[in-house]
């Protein structure tokens, strides 16, 4: 039996971070040629460091022609990316900093299987869900996330103007019957603009946000407060830090509550099953909670380059069970077709609807209707109960 007591604990980061930076800008060139065309191949890597952005990989367009004027026109994306986010200080200025830009067009040896409506290459994803939150989301990784949403949003509205785009927060949950019952430690270190404020200047200005944003009763007068614990942090993003797409896949996933396949997502159309096939089994682990046959649930699917069909499917249901797994892997492989082809016609893949996943999680989040975050819906659970 799992163990029903414990403290466990996850982090995340703010869109100001220097990786989530990069996977905004990854992110929102695939949505561009997505705009352009439905049928773009996009593999966008973006690196960025002192006043300097640098963007490489491969991209795709079914007229060549058209290819040269939108690599071309990367350079506007970044700049409005870089601005939106608020950066605006001397080691890092979206109008001052330096945009070197690498794309260029897909391997046609990438590109033979994927016609053929082959996975983009081998890999194995998992997906999760459980019982913890209304979202079907471990607490620590959704709430960590809320958190800093709370802050962004606040900062975008002219609420809290001492602080900056940079941010990172951690939750230590305890678990007591295996529920989440409250925090032990509340970690943040958050970018501010006035060199002046201490420690316990920044906790006056976020103190109420995180309040607001946790469960009533989690913060207790035990609860152990940590923010900007090593002192200033006025030099923040990728003047502080460099900052590199894909490096933050357990932020962009479930907090290190569940495996992780190993596969980034940002920059990446949907043909690549690191990313599309990840929302997959996160949607068949989720709607398999929601339709209560189990509390708690893993799916990985795994893949071939060229091959179309999933490999294996596999679940686990940690002991919350309402049936045999295997009665749940006969039905998900049922109730969903798990090639590349079904995954992106079933969740609506292509569309410009990848920018607003590079922050606080792609995992968790409201579907909306112009199909962002399709993959969140519960829209499977009477196929799974038919199936099985």
């Amino acid at each position: 039996m799992s163990r029903q007591n414990y403290l466990f604990t996850s982090e995340s980061v703010s869109e100001g971070h220097p990786d989530k930076i990069c996977d905004r800008i990854s992110d929102a060139i695939l949505d561009a040629f997505l705009t352009e065309e439905e049928m773009a191949r996009v593999a966008c890597e973006t690196f960025a460091t002192t006043n300097r952005v640098v963007i490489g990989g491969e991209v795709g367009l079914s007229a060549p022609e058209k290819l040269t004027t939108f690599i071309d026109g990367v350079e506007n994306i970044v700049r409005e990316c870089v601005k939106d986010i608020g950066y605006e200080q001397d080691g890092f200025h979206w109008k001052h900093m330096s945009v070197e830009n690498y794309l260029h067009p897909q391997s046609a040896h990438i590109a033979q299987g994927v016609d053929n409506d082959g996975a983009g290459d081998q890999g194995i994803m998992f997906g999760y869900a459980c019982t913890e939150t209304p979202e079907l989301m471990p607490a620590p990784i959704q709430y960590s996330h809320a958190i800093l949403r709370r802050l962004a949003d606040a900062r975008h509205a002219g609420d809290v103007p001492q602080l900056g785009p940079d941010a990172k927060s951690q939750l230590s949950v305890q678990y007591v019957d295996g529920q989440p019952v409250g925090v032990t430690s509340i970690v943040l270190s958050t970018q501010h603009l006035d060199d002046s404020m201490s420690s316990a200047d920044v906790q006056a200005v976020v103190e109420p946000y995180i309040r607001q944003t946790l469960p009533e009763g989690w913060i207790s007068a035990d609860t152990e407060w940590h923010v900007n614990p090593t002192g200033k942090f006025v030099i923040g993003g990728p003047d502080g830090d460099a900052g590199l797409t894909g490096r933050k896949i357990i932020v962009d996933t479930y907090g290190g509550a569940a495996p992780h396949g190993g596969g980034a997502f940002s920059g990446k159309d949907p043909t690549k099953v690191d990313r599309s096939a990840a929302y997959a089994a996160r949607y068949l682990a989720k709607n398999v909670v929601a339709a209560g046959m189990a509390s708690r649930c893993t799916i990985q699917l795994s893949y071939a380059i060229g091959v179309a069909k999933p490999l294996s499917i596999y679940c686990d249901t940690h002991g919350t069970g309402k049936l045999h797994e295997s009665e749940i892997e006969k039905a998900v492989g049922q109730a969903m077709d798990l090639t590349p082809r079904g995954i992106i016609e079933h969740f609506g893949l292509r569309r410009p609807v990848y920018a607003r996943t590079a922050a606080y999680g792609h995992f968790g989040r409201p579907s909306t209707p112009d199909g962002g975050f399709s993959w969140e819906a519960t829209s499977l659970v009477d196929a799974l109960k038919k199936a099985v």
